[in-house]
């Protein structure tokens, strides 16, 4: 469903992705990881066709990423990290919008509103009568959530989703992609809550410094660095430090 080959983005002399290559079939969900910087945001702008790479190439569905990059938007999903949005419209005119860009008919698209507002508690005094500008962050994010999804899209990306929300909310979002993978839509997760990835992601890609790093389930990656938990693999593989004990010695410098 997500061929990846060689995909290097440089700029200048960094090369922030430098030559990832993954297969990724269709119903697998799939967990991204990575220190800051290490070029996961990237690497989704490229696979989502908003960045254009400096070699290697990559495709969805059989679809290359820049040459049939309109195609590719048709039939993904995707929450960026920013949860940007046009804040002079409601919620309710931000979906409609979104809806119609997909070609999808006013009544589906106002079922879906109907039926996301429903899940994620928006009620129409909220979807209808306020903008966006007013919207809470976790509010918003439900927003940028319903939109990635209301066109029902094969393939998903999610950069950092859970940003905002609440932990009941959060709850409800993680059941409902592990059954959106159960289904047979792939989906690739962005994130820093490595207890969230542990807990649902059947496979984890760790990348550092533009390269892929550690590549399997997360059996597989016990047995190969000998940690139990996904927090002790990914400071094994990507920490340069002792995070333990510098944390230990920052803290005895301040006397805290």
């Amino acid at each position: 469903m997500i061929r990846i080959e060689n995909l290097t983005k440089c700029y200048g002399e960094q090369r922030a992705v430098d030559g990832v290559s993954l297969l990724i079939p269709s119903g697998q969900l799939v967990g991204y990881l990575g220190p800051n910087g290490a070029g996961k945001s990237t690497t989704v702008k490229m696979l989502t066709g908003m960045m254009a790479p400096t070699s290697g190439c990559a495709e969805v569905c059989g679809l290359d990423t820049q040459r049939d990059n309109i195609a590719v938007k048709r039939i993904i999903g995707y929450v960026p990290e920013s949860g940007a949005v046009y804040e002079t419209l409601t919620g309710r005119e931000y979906l409609e919008m979104v809806g119609r860009l997909y070609g999808l008919d006013d009544s589906l698209i106002q079922e879906r509103i109907a039926r996301f507002g429903d899940f994620f508690e928006l009620g129409e005094e909220t979807l209808g009568a306020k903008q966006l500008s007013a919207y809470s962050k976790g509010m918003r994010q439900k927003v940028v959530i319903s939109a990635a999804l209301i066109h029902n899209p094969r393939v998903i990306f999610f950069d950092e989703p859970l940003n905002g929300l609440d932990a009941s909310t959060q709850l409800m979002f993680k059941t409902l992609i592990k059954n959106l993978a159960a289904e047979g839509k792939t989906i690739f997760y962005c994130s820093h809550v490595l207890d969230v990835v542990e807990r649902m992601c059947e496979r984890i890609v760790i990348i550092d410094q533009g390269k892929v790093i550690a590549d399997g389930t997360l059996a597989q990656l016990r047995a190969e660095s000998g940690e139990g938990s996904l927090e002790q693999i990914f400071n094994k593989l990507t920490s340069h430090l002792d995070v333990e004990e510098r944390a230990d010695e920052f803290s005895k410098t301040f006397g805290f």
